[in-house]
């Protein structure tokens, strides 16, 4: 985006985000050339002129990437399907600032009203399961491709489609192989749509800590010794934040990892130390309850799983299990968008799995300076 204008002094005291030059410039022009006028001072109740579409909004990483982008007064679209869980998103910004419209995946004329003024579109949409309504492929390669179109047919400057890790049309896993499908139908339709492959991402309400926590024992098919980099959300949101005003981003991959390495097994030791729960299955405590499990049985269970109507562990999760997360060093990263101060798990793992403490130890308060060192013992730096 070109920027034609000098930093106001009075700005001083405004919030400042990765996209300070945005909040900095009274006129931002986009790539193609529609002016956009910021007023205010940067912060809740200001705009800045920008008007973005972000599917997936209430979904995980899509509900902190609407709040950053709300945050400074950008003008945000949210696409949604159920009244009752996008009602939070209206508060991310200020009156006026988070627009909800109502959108059916296979209705392609409310795909069109989603990203019709816009100026960046942003797709969070993605299932790593089945559903009865819509299969992994449904949902990772056929919604991505309806998206894309209309994000080409309403000459939108900007698409920003976010895939997964180890995204590879090859791949033996379903979920990584329709990523990688998708990202193929993207980039076919709209060569210079940014992509965004986050690593296993952990929050409040996330399929990492969430899957590994709260469990006393796991059978898995090679005893938790999946090899991630986990990263916090809120760092892959502040990414695709940047990649939002950064035009020089279009067109490129991006890898947003956190340089650490831990297995599952490890992620798990490492929540153990503050659950401190010693509960007994049997003559198995849950430090020592992760066992191994004929693959082909660990799927057949999960596939009996699935009789249920809500979220159960799938055979295709049961074959994540046994792929590592593999980084291309040939794509860009964090550092490529100016963010050097990444998370570290054990600094804010406390925070999200203290609800999982034993209720003897309920109201004992966050590890020690010399705790966290032992936490960090499981974590060893990735050398390219």
């Amino acid at each position: 985006m070109l920027r034609y204008s000098k930093p106001i002094a009075s700005r001083i005291g405004a919030v400042r985000s990765i996209y300070t030059t945005v909040l900095e410039s009274d006129i931002n022009i986009t790539k193609n050339g529609k002016v956009n006028l910021s007023v205010g001072t940067g912060g809740r109740s200001s705009r800045n002129g920008y008007t973005v579409t972000v599917f997936g909004a209430a979904g995980f990483l899509g509900r902190y990437v609407t709040s950053k982008l709300a945050r400074h007064g950008t003008t945000t679209v949210v696409p949604f399907r159920n009244d009752m869980k996008k009602r939070f998103l209206k508060v991310q910004g200020d009156l006026g600032v988070v627009n909800f419209v109502e959108f059916d995946s296979r209705n392609l004329q409310s795909v069109q009203d989603s990203v019709a003024h816009s100026d960046v579109v942003i797709n969070c949409i993605g299932a790593d399961y089945n559903t009865k309504n819509f299969s992994m492929a449904d949902v990772n390669i056929a919604i991505a491709e309806r998206i894309t179109q209309a994000t080409k047919d309403a000459n939108v400057p900007r698409l920003i489609h976010v895939s997964s890790y180890n995204a590879n049309p090859k791949s033996e896993s379903v979920f990584y192989a329709t990523k990688g499908i998708g990202e193929q139908v993207v980039k076919s339709i709209y060569p210079e749509a940014t992509i965004v492959r986050p690593a296993p991402m952990y929050g409040r309400e996330d399929n990492l800590l969430n899957y590994l926590g709260p469990k006393i024992k796991m059978w898995t098919p090679n005893r938790n010794a999946k090899l991630v980099y986990p990263t916090h959300v809120l760092d892959v949101a502040r990414g695709i934040e940047a990649m939002t005003f950064d035009d020089s981003t279009a067109g490129k991959t991006f890898e947003l990892y956190h340089p650490e390495q831990l297995s599952f097994a490890e992620i798990r030791q490492l929540i153990h130390g503050i659950t401190e729960d010693y509960s007994e299955v049997g003559p198995y405590t849950y430090r020592f309850g992760d066992h191994v499990i004929p693959l082909q049985l660990a799927k057949f269970i999960a596939e009996l799983k699935q009789v249920v109507f809500w979220k159960q562990t799938n055979p295709d999760q049961i074959q994540r299990h046994l792929i590592d997360q593999q980084i291309d060093f040939s794509a860009k990263t964090f550092a490529d968008l100016g963010i050097h101060d990444t998370t570290v798990l054990a600094d804010v793992i406390f925070s999200y799995v203290k609800q999982w403490r034993h209720p003897l130890i309920s109201e004992k308060g966050a590890p020690t300076p010399k705790e966290l060192a032992k936490l960090r013992e499981y974590e060893s730096p990735i050398t390219p």
